[in-house]
């Protein structure tokens, strides 16, 4: 069943499990927003996480 159907009720499992599904997918979603921003700035910035000692 979906949220968008009349059958749906919404307890506090739903409430529990959609409130966590949101929060983890947000951090998920932050972290590699993260990751490519940085990325295109260290490019940019001429960084290429090369190790010149070696």
């Amino acid at each position: 069943m979906l949220p968008f159907l009349f059958e749906w009720v919404w307890d506090m499992g739903h409430y529990v499990f959609h409130g966590a599904l949101w929060v983890v997918l947000s951090i998920i979603g932050m972290g590699m927003t993260f990751c490519i921003i940085k990325s295109v700035v260290d490019t940019m910035q001429g960084k290429h996480g090369h190790d010149e000692h070696h």
